[in-house]
């Protein structure tokens, strides 16, 4: 059973910068493309950014793009969101997820997940 535990949420100003981890437990981690999603109330779940199983190949949205950085670490099996000069608009629930073969912009896409963890940027 693979586990997906996020951690690194909280409450800062805009501008600040947060680091999001994902812990990966129960499976071959360096075997599976990984997503940051996020979902703000009322919104639908969107894609952040993900990053191959080999690792060299990253996406982002367009809102992130130049701001966050997405790494993985395949020795501990986490999962890293970089998050610099966070907006308000940010604010959102992120998720972490998983899945084989490539990197896929779809939630629907993705077999596991993480319980989220809250973040919450202030103007």
């Amino acid at each position: 059973q693979v586990q997906l535990v996020e951690s690194g949420g909280g409450l800062v100003q805009a501008g600040d910068s947060l680091r999001l981890s994902c812990a990966v437990s129960g499976g071959t981690f360096s075997r599976y493309s990984m997503g940051w999603f996020r979902q703000a109330p009322g919104k639908e779940r969107e894609f952040v950014s993900g990053i191959a199983w080999i690792g060299s190949i990253t996406v982002y949205a367009d809102s992130v793009k130049g701001r966050f950085t997405i790494s993985r670490d395949n020795a501990k099996n986490t999962l890293y969101l970089q998050m610099n000069s966070l907006k308000p608009d940010d604010t959102a629930v992120y998720y972490c997820a998983a899945k084989s073969r490539g990197i896929s912009y779809d939630p629907s896409d993705y077999g596991y997940w993480g319980q989220g963890t809250q973040v919450t940027v202030s103007s």
